[in-house]
């Protein structure tokens, strides 16, 4: 059974909640007894064990605990003889039985049914006559790991909450990341490591701040097992919505990491990993949400603790919150002494450029820009995400740079790099094929400059398209046809992002056009400036500043001036600026015909229906 035979089985459920639930609360049945089953099948092997080992350990008069986790060899156990068959089979006591069997679980299982707050669903199916009829259907469901392994699992949890999502108006795109992007990223993050990461017992740390329902760390670990099953990657993540936060620790529990390191709560205002340090990170923040509810708490640590805190480099608007967990990314970093760290986090377009020089926003690049931390930027194809169609970019950011990306960036557009979905889930209408995400890997990995030719017949549809890097021929397939040419990978030095932004004043006239003069302090015989004709210019890093007035301003305003101390360092990436690709507008002529043509139509037309 795939994931989306299993949702939708699953989802069958909902027909029994029908006219006692509403369909916004279906979710708060469905999800904790689809867990509830996963680990009853989990357990289910080593039940007999764990039961005589209870026994045991009881009689000695001994902790049971430590010798439970040993005996179920999952690190956590149910204590009670029931499971769900059994609780089916005693219907007059199916309430009080369940409970107990709930609470016989080690008690960091017990935290994912009180985060579901699952015992308050029991009473309710209880009360409206479902309680038995709900366990019986998931009692009869086989969620057995060798019928549905942990990815087909994860997969299948995701179905259920984007429906959840779709029916009570919520945003699906908050709990979950789509898998191929995460595998893109995952791919983006280990490439330059694969050397180390193959050698035998290697041991790695990875962190997702917005860690939803695990997708990101499932895939990361997934990713480097089939690279090198020797080696551990040890999960850590937090995740602020209760019910993701539950379905990710139970996943982490079956997968036999540690869920102490999955923590609760709002990692913004409180760190639930304060002083940890990790070598990858994944994240997936938000798009375009405000941080008002934690703005008091993140503006205290920026102007108390400053650098020493997460945010010392600048805040960001209050309207997106984004870029503050790319700072609090930037401060889970290993020193690159240590052995440094490199993270991938999806971000809109606004922190590419939104806001001038001195904002919070520009300071924020600036100091990216000016550590050499950002690797490069990878622009995503429109409707990717399912709660949102708008353009998403991966930031690739690292303090361990290979000798041949230091002081340089890397933009690749892989926005043409797509298929279409057979049917659209939520705003999510495109997928990239594994041959898109190898692609982008390949130029990633190699990083060079690269061209896509697309190749076009007589009637200008496309019939093949052609990666051509810079120091290749271009293919034999491109001479002589009609090819339309964009660019698909550029390489920037850091600087070529920075600006300066200078004030340009003109003096105050008086009434007889004279210059006003002033006659205190230090303005004591200077001209003044007349505010109303005060302008500023942006002027490239590159560039002397000298050099660019008298070329741009002095011929258009002989008696202007640069007023230095209002001068502002500045940094934005125009990502689209350097892709855009010129079309020239068809020939009048062409138009001409095109428009007799569908006249003539026309009118022959109205000629038959008057006929």
């Amino acid at each position: 059974m795939n994931h989306q035979n299993l949702s939708s089985f699953i989802w069958s459920v909902a027909d029994l909640l029908r006219g006692d639930y509403k369909q916004s609360d279906y979710g708060k049945v469905i999800l904790p007894f689809t867990v509830l089953r996963r680990l009853d099948c989990v357990l289910e092997p080593t039940k007999a064990k764990v039961l005589a080992e209870l026994a045991a350990k009881t009689k000695a008069g001994l902790n049971p605990d430590p010798f439970l986790r040993r005996a179920s060899g999952l690190g956590f156990y149910n204590a009670s003889e029931l499971d769900l068959g059994k609780l089916v089979g005693d219907q007059d006591h199916i309430s009080q039985n369940l409970y107990a069997y709930v609470q016989a679980f080690s008690p960091e299982v017990r935290d994912i049914f009180e985060r579901f707050s699952f015992l308050t669903q029991v009473d309710k199916l209880a009360k409206s006559g479902l309680l038995y009829l709900v366990t019986e259907k998931f009692a009869g469901i086989d969620l057995h790991p060798e019928v549905i392994n942990n990815h087909d699992m994860g997969l299948a949890f995701e179905e259920l909450i984007r429906k959840f999502a779709e029916l009570s108006n919520e945003t699906a795109g908050e709990h979950f990341t789509p898998r191929e992007v995460i595998r893109l990223m995952v791919n983006l993050l280990f490439i330059e490591d694969d050397d180390v990461l193959t050698k035998p017992g290697v041991v790695r740390t990875i962190y997702d701040p917005t860690a939803g329902t695990g997708g990101m760390l499932s895939v990361a670990g997934e990713h480097l097992a089939a690279l090198n099953p020797k080696a551990k990657l040890t999960m850590f993540g937090q995740e602020l919505n209760d019910e993701s936060y539950a379905i990710c620790k139970a996943d982490m529990l079956i997968k036999g990491q540690d869920v102490a390191n999955i923590v609760a709560g709002n990692t913004l205002s409180e760190d639930g990993h304060a002083h940890a340090k990790f070598d990858y990170m994944l994240s997936n923040p938000p798009f375009g949400v405000e941080w008002k509810k934690v703005e008091k708490e993140v503006r205290k640590e920026h102007e108390t603790q400053g650098f020493n805190g997460r945010f010392g480099p600048g805040l960001p608007r209050v309207s997106d919150g984004s870029l503050l967990f790319l700072l609090h990314l930037l401060s889970k970093m290993r020193s690159a002494k240590d052995g440094g760290s490199r993270f991938g986090i999806v971000l809109n377009g606004s922190p590419l450029f939104t806001g001038g020089a001195g904002s919070g926003e520009s300071e924020i690049r600036r100091y990216l820009l000016e550590n050499d931390l950002v690797e490069a930027i990878i622009g995503l194809p429109t409707d990717m995400f399912y709660n949102t169609g708008i353009s998403t970019y991966v930031w690739i950011v690292s303090n361990r740079k290979p000798a041949q990306r230091k002081g340089k960036v890397q933009l690749i557009d892989a926005s043409l790099f797509w298929r279409k979905m057979r049917k659209s889930l939520g705003s999510k209408r495109k997928e990239m094929g594994d041959a898109d995400i190898e692609l982008v890997t390949r130029l990633f990995g190699g990083f060079v400059e690269a061209q896509l030719a697309i190749v076009l017949d007589v009637d200008g549809k496309e019939t093949a398209r052609v990666v051509v890097e810079a120091d290749q021929q271009p293919p034999a397939i491109l001479q002589g046809g009609k090819v339309k040419l964009a660019s698909l990978s550029r390489i920037f030095a850091n600087k070529d992002f920075g600006y300066r932004t200078i004030t340009v004043e003109r003096p105050l006239r008086d009434d007889k056009g004279q210059v006003v003069l002033g006659t205190k302090g230090k303005q004591k015989g200077k001209p003044q400036a007349d505010s109303s004709l005060r302008d500023t210019e942006n002027v490239p890093l590159s560039e002397d500043v000298e050099v660019y007035f008298e070329r741009e301003v002095r011929p258009h305003a002989a008696d202007a001036w640069i007023d230095e101390e209002k001068t502002k360092v500045g940094y934005e990436i125009p990502f689209n600026r350097h892709f855009y690709v010129f079309e020239p507008p068809r020939s009048l002529a062409e138009i001409d015909a095109d428009l007799r043509e569908v006249t003539g139509r026309i009118k022959a037309m109205i000629e038959g229906l008057a006929a």
